[in-house]
């Protein structure tokens, strides 16, 4: 009689240790049941309101997959999921305070950023071009020269443009707008040929105008493309690793170009818009090896 007393000794405690085992966003997720994820009202396509107020898209199908994993590896099918709007002003402190244990938009992945979260494998890449009008025939950086170009003040992509304009002397004159809509109406209003932004919002901008066919988008990028990735809390290696590895079996699956075609190379809900953004071959190769860095030299394809 005593063997099996053993046994059951031991199978406690090895149950009882492996409850141990879990910390940081496991166990917080096991004893609430529930998982919250972290998304943005107007990021499209990677996350936004559909024509339900639902939050939907690219990023968010890549948390579901990452929820469905939490539990498969908890051995808890009833975990529910629950949605909160966030800024890119209070994300990250909602990150760090525990209210939010993933954030599914499109948000770059940068050294400064990792010293306050984590982010997961890299899910897109995007770098700044310009868009033109077809009949301009402006295709290359230095078809801007002596052109009228605009930027959104402020931004990344005008401080590249003002950089690269200085480089190369090409006496672009830069002409800064208030926001994305003004810029954009400057360009549609030939007031500027050429409009620099991130490639993907572009995409997004010009499906949106009046005469999405009249518009492209330059190959030519003024920066090195910059990884986004879904972000998590610092310093939970347990909770990385589940969703490292999710991320990385969905990313050499052949699911995520189903994925990817659903949301940027077909109609999306509300409006049934087409991004039209292929998958470059820099995004492509990052599936293949997937990664975490910040670093934009890690994805360059040589």
């Amino acid at each position: 009689m005593r063997l099996p007393t053993i046994l059951l000794a031991l199978t406690c405690l090895a149950g009882t240790a492996s409850a141990e085992e879990l910390t940081g966003t496991l166990q917080k997720v096991k004893e609430t049941k529930k998982i919250t994820l972290g998304y943005q009202e107007a990021s499209v396509p990677f996350s936004y309101l559909d024509g339900n107020q639902k939050p939907v898209g690219f990023a968010m199908d890549i948390c579901l997959r990452i929820v469905e994993a939490v539990k498969k590896q908890l051995g808890i099918s009833d975990i529910s999921v629950e949605t909160l709007a966030v800024t890119s002003s209070n994300r990250i402190p909602l990150m760090v305070n525990g209210t939010l244990d993933l954030h599914c938009s499109a948000t770059t992945n940068n050294a400064d950023r990792q010293k306050q979260v984590a982010f997961t494998n890299t899910h897109f890449l995007s770098a700044t071009r310009f868009a033109a009008r077809k009949a301009a025939s402006i295709k290359t950086i230095d078809d801007l020269k002596g052109k009228a170009v605009t930027a959104v003040a402020g931004s990344v992509n005008l401080t590249q443009l003002a950089k690269v304009n200085t480089e190369r002397n090409l006496g672009i004159n830069i002409m800064p707008a208030k926001d994305q809509a003004e810029a954009f109406l400057l360009l549609e209003t030939d007031r500027a040929q050429a409009y620099a932004l991130d490639d993907v919002q572009l995409a997004v901008a010009i499906a949106r105008s009046k005469e999405p066919q009249a518009y492209m988008i330059s190959d030519e990028a003024f920066s090195k493309p910059e990884p986004y990735g879904i972000m998590l809390r610092r310093e939970d290696a347990p909770f990385k690793a589940l969703v490292d590895r999710a991320t990385a079996e969905l990313y050499a699956s052949p699911e995520i170009e189903v994925l990817y075609k659903k949301w940027l190379q077909s109609p999306t809900p509300p409006n049934g818009l087409n991004y039209n953004v292929p998958m470059s071959s820099a995004l492509r190769n990052a599936f293949k090896k997937p990664s975490s860095s910040a670093d934009p030299d890690v994805y360059v394809v040589n």
